[in-house]
């Protein structure tokens, strides 16, 4: 695991509120909703589709979620009865976009979502997992050891620490900015032809009418919105999908 020293243990502040321990939740009743939710048989279906013969290790994976990983304040426990469909599914549904034998960062990956879900669905990628908070870096080295994730990389840092070592084929984030703020994060990471896969929410749109002149300031092509899952997840997962542009020959 490669470590940098970061300011302080915030830059995540603006992560998503679904993915953070509520203040107000009492002792009680994180006892209550720790244990593993079964998979209902939709979520069955899409994960089987998904994580194939490895469906055992996202099961595990789920595990720690719900337990430590509410514990270290990863994960509200109210997350717990939608931890599949919402968090693990909505997350590992971008595997089928990935490409064999490339390198994949995952840029504030906090409880390894999407990075983690990704690198137990396919085997085949490379995964650099970048985030700058200790206790959850701490998290996702216990889980990649448990799950024996040979093909996951952790880095501590904050992904603008990292651009001189970090050169991807894709990279993708989810919850952690928008975008006019999480392109300069993303983009410096990203090899000459490589992809952006960012996982958004509703405000999408006017996510991307917001960044527009940074898209032009970092040389992307325009940026198409794309719902994956679609007949397989309960709700599709809406992903922005951007690529630099291919460089003039002279």
């Amino acid at each position: 695991m490669s470590e940098h020293q970061p300011e302080s243990d915030t830059s995540m502040d603006e992560e998503s509120p679904q993915t953070r321990s509520p203040e107000g939740d009492s002792a009680d009743a994180l006892q209550g909703m720790q244990q593993t939710p079964e998979l209902t048989e939709p979520e069955r279906a899409a994960a089987s589709a998904i994580f194939g013969d490895r469906l055992d290790l996202a099961e595990r994976y789920v595990g720690h979620l719900c337990s430590t990983g509410i514990e270290h304040g990863l994960l509200g426990p109210r997350e717990v009865p939608r931890i599949w469909s919402r968090h693990v599914l909505n997350c590992a549904i971008l595997a089928p976009e990935l490409t064999a034998d490339t390198t994949v960062a995952d840029v504030g990956s906090g409880a390894g979502l999407p990075g983690l879900a990704l690198a137990i669905a396919r085997p085949d990628v490379e995964f650099i997992l970048i985030e700058p908070m200790e206790r959850r870096v701490e998290w996702l080295s216990t889980v990649v050891q448990d799950l024996d994730l040979d093909n996951v990389q952790l880095i501590r840092a904050r992904a603008e620490e990292v651009t001189d070592e970090v050169m991807a084929d894709v990279v993708t984030s989810r919850a952690v900015t928008a975008l006019k703020r999480l392109l300069p994060l993303t983009v410096p990471l990203l090899d000459d032809d490589g992809e952006l896969l960012l996982l958004k929410g509703r405000s999408v749109h006017s996510e991307i009418e917001a960044a527009s002149k940074s898209f032009s300031r970092y040389k992307l092509q325009k940026p198409t919105v794309e719902l994956l899952g679609e007949g397989l997840l309960e709700e599709p997962s809406t992903v922005v999908r951007c690529r630099r542009r291919a460089a003039r020959v002279a």
